[in-house]
């Protein structure tokens, strides 16, 4: 039977109810919190972006210095940006104004790397009032993202016998692996065989579970790869997806089991690019003359099974290090090693719809999705925009990055109508709101729109 509620229950119900209404609510396109994004599959939810750039590209809004050698990424929250770097005194994590472009604050992450690649690659990963970040040495932080303040850290290699995936004679990049955060867990991959994956208390760093690899048949070679961790719910069962040094793998969330592995994936030398979750499906591909794999995730009797639906030899697809994107069926990448090459595959059929083609970018190109376009990032600094389409491949504009000293190969960023590309010390902002949408909300309309 309903009964009436006291006026002071209803009152203090109206009261929450008044303050849950009146808190602003974060605006989701301008944020980008981690590597690949909101859901790490390298697309942001921003719309009525350019559809096509003037000669020249979009307006530079804003110039970032001093954040040292290297070739990370960046995130954006709330107003901040962040990013890795190497000074000569040390790594550092950076926070940035998004505004003004002012270093809000650096903290000390672990040693630099000076080699012949230079500096750290992995992003921040933000969470409310939180960062975390990985650095080459293994060095994992939790920072204060006011003022950058040490909340815990550990190290993959000492606390938990991490090592990377290196076959003799082959080069070593360091870590690289964006840290992910799921509910109150961060989960990581130091890639021991005791310790393939691991969950940590976000909060404190204390230790959850420790994921176990039994002994595989395959390519690769024992070790964390350079890919970061993504979430299925494939064939029900939620579970962390991974690429390491010997294929691609499947972790359960809530206790760490080994679900399954795949391994005609990997290589010996560097298993690198993020895998595309799609339902009960995994896409997943490497260089270095391997190939692609869509694998279908199926529910057994005693957890899950990855079936291969088909294979890609690598004349037909390899993503080296610069990502693939997924839209409506479609997956857009730069196939072939260092090459970069556009294509479109169509995913569930394996078959290619358009390309792979030449156009004036050179070796990998990193990319990134958003409002139907494709961003497009080679390595000798020409930037792209391409229509995300399967009927042909188009360009509809590009520019040269500014000031590019060595390989531009820092993912691009869409976050609130603006292209964050980070190059090396210097991170350029640049404006992707049409000019009519401005002067209508009445922005710029000062010399800033007038000069333009």
């Amino acid at each position: 039977m309903l009964r009436p509620r006291s006026s002071l229950t209803g009152l203090v119900g109206l009261a929450a109810l008044l303050l849950l209404t009146a808190a602003p609510a974060l605006d989701a396109a301008a944020q980008w919190p981690q590597w690949r994004g909101p859901d790490r599959d390298g697309k942001a939810p921003d719309q009525g972006l350019l559809t096509s750039w003037p000669e020249g590209g979009p307006p530079l809004l804003l110039t970032a210095t001093g954040l040292g050698a290297g070739y990370s990424s960046v995130s954006v929250s709330d107003g901040k940006i962040f990013t890795l770097g190497d000074l000569e005194n040390g790594q550092h994590v950076f926070a940035i104004d998004a505004a003004s472009g002012e270093i809000l604050w650096k903290t000390h992450l672990g040693a630099a790397w000076d080699d012949r690649f230079p500096g750290p690659r992995s992003t921040p990963t933000i969470d409310g009032d939180t960062l975390y970040a990985l650095g080459t040495e293994g060095d994992l932080v939790s920072l204060s993202v006011a003022d950058g303040k040490v909340l815990w850290k550990k190290n993959l290699v000492k606390d938990f016998g991490g090592q990377l995936m290196k076959a003799q004679g082959t080069y070593d990049w360091k870590w690289v692996e964006s840290p992910l955060v799921d509910g109150d867990r961060l989960i990581v991959t130091p890639g021991a065989a005791d310790a393939v994956m691991v969950a940590l208390n976000k909060k404190t760093g204390e230790e959850i579970w420790r994921a176990q690899l039994p002994e595989l048949e395959g390519p690769g070679v024992p070790g964390a790869a350079y890919s970061s961790v993504v979430i299925s719910e494939g064939a029900g069962v939620r579970q962390y997806v991974q690429l390491v040094g010997q294929g691609v793998i499947g972790v359960a969330t809530d206790t760490g089991r080994f679900l399954w592995a795949y391994t005609p994936v990997a290589n010996e030398i560097a298993n690198i690019a993020t895998p595309l979750i799609d339902g009960d499906t995994v896409f997943a591909s490497t260089g270095y003359g391997t190939g692609a794999a869509l694998l279908k995730l199926v529910k057994t009797e005693t957890g899950v099974d990855a079936e291969e639906v088909y294979f890609l030899p690598a004349e037909m697809f390899q993503n080296h290090h610069g990502g693939m994107i997924l839209d409506d069926g479609t997956i857009y990448t730069g196939t072939g090693h260092n090459k970069g090459l556009p294509i479109a595959l169509d995913k569930d059929k394996g078959q290619l719809v358009w390309g792979p083609l030449r156009n004036d970018g050179r070796s990998s190109a990193a990319i990134a999705y958003a409002d139907g376009h494709l961003y497009l990032r080679y390595q000798n600094g020409l930037m792209l925009l391409v229509e995300a389409t399967p009927e042909a491949y188009r360009e509809k504009g590009s520019f040269e990055i500014p000031n590019v000293q060595r390989e531009s190969w820092s993912h691009p960023v869409i976050a609130d109508g603006r292209l964050y590309l980070r190059e090396q010390e210097n991170l350029y902002v640049y404006d992707l709101k049409p000019r009519m949408e401005k002067k209508a909300s009445g922005e710029g309309a000062g010399g800033e729109e007038a000069g333009r």
